[in-house]
């Protein structure tokens, strides 16, 4: 088995926010805030939340979605699958990200996505700010239920940890090439919520692939 590295940073380019869960109302406070280390108070972006976005971006481009249930794409869905290439990278899909079924034919999930804790330059610039939202009363075209959402600000960077094991049956081109078409759909989607509204655009920089 080998396992094959990609590290850099994450680079955001507008206001990010992934939720945290207040455990604690305070009267004039924000509303929303991003997850936190519970030690240093640092925002970070979890391995999860990003392991979760790729995949299911990934899931949309290779058109796997209306094959599934809603869930996560799994090996029962793989008969829906008419195109031998399409089956193909599905399966490399369920390798990679791992297969939902507890009887699956592609063992282990081959992809490990580490938490993304600020870096140390970033440490030195505000990293937290409190954007106001409000809604529009469609009749009185006024606003109302005022809001603070706490994101991190543009140019803040987080580190990135990426690994993928490679087994000796895998194809190590197409698990690594459908890694890195997550990556690039990331950046040309958004990250966290309110990606609507303009949150979470971010950039993969100064990536380094170590095998």
């Amino acid at each position: 088995m080998n396992i094959v590295s990609y590290k850099g940073q994450i680079e955001v380019l507008s206001g990010l926010h992934i939720g945290g869960g207040d455990d604690t109302m305070k009267i004039g406070g924000i509303d929303n805030s991003v997850i936190k280390n519970v030690n240093t108070d640092e925002p970070y972006i979890p391995g999860s939340s990003l392991k979760g976005k790729m995949r299911s971006l990934l899931e949309w481009d290779l058109k796997l979605v209306g094959n599934g249930d809603g869930g996560p794409f799994s090996s029962k869905f793989l008969d829906n699958i008419l195109n031998s290439d399409d089956k193909e990278m599905a399966k490399n899909l369920l390798k990679l990200f791992g297969d939902p079924e507890p009887e699956s034919p592609y063992g282990i999930t081959r992809i490990s996505v580490g938490d993304c804790p600020l870096n140390e330059k970033s440490k030195v610039i505000k990293y937290s700010e409190a954007k106001f939202e409000n809604s529009i009363d469609r009749k009185k075209g006024t606003a109302k239920n005022p809001r603070q959402t706490e994101r991190v600000p543009a140019g803040v960077k987080f580190d990135f940890d990426i690994r993928v094991k490679i087994l000796e049956e895998d194809d190590e081109g197409a698990l690594l090439a459908l890694l890195e078409r997550g990556m690039q759909l990331v950046e040309q989607d958004y990250l966290g919520g309110s990606g609507s509204r303009g949150y979470g655009r971010i950039a993969f920089v100064d990536v380094q692939k170590e095998a």
